[in-house]
């Protein structure tokens, strides 16, 4: 039942910057935890970002916190990715992927060491000049 669908991929110059966003449906986003996750060709998927449903607790990589920023939107059940200041090796594939709360160990989802069990099916985001 649950599904994951993103949108807002696409191509960006570097420097610029690109929101994308997860659109949840089949669940609320308080039974969740939600993150964004990206995959560079020829290397393994990573997590970006993530966050809580119900609290609104942030998890991520040290090395992007001050260049993405995500956040949720309870009415339109959504999880927004902003990312500021774009760079060529931001380019990949992204996912959104999700985590029953009451399953997950909240930390690891974002070091994929416990990695989400629902997945969309991804969304291109190029960097390029």
């Amino acid at each position: 039942q649950l599904q994951l669908v993103e949108s807002g991929g696409g191509l960006v110059q570097p420097g610029g910057s690109l929101t994308v966003s997860c659109a949840v449906s089949g669940d609320t986003l308080q039974n969740l935890v939600v993150g964004w996750f990206r995959q560079a060709p020829g290397k393994e998927r990573e997590g970006v970002s993530c966050i809580t449903g119900i609290w609104g607790r942030t998890y991520g990589a040290d090395s992007v916190k001050g260049r993405f920023t995500i956040s949720k939107d309870n009415a339109k059940n959504t999880i927004d990715l902003q990312i500021w200041s774009m760079k060529p090796e931001d380019t990949g594939v992204y996912y959104c992927g999700a985590e029953f709360i009451s399953v997950t160990n909240h930390q690891g989802l974002c070091t994929m060491t416990a990695p989400p069990s629902i997945w969309g099916q991804g969304i291109q985001v190029t960097v390029s000049s």
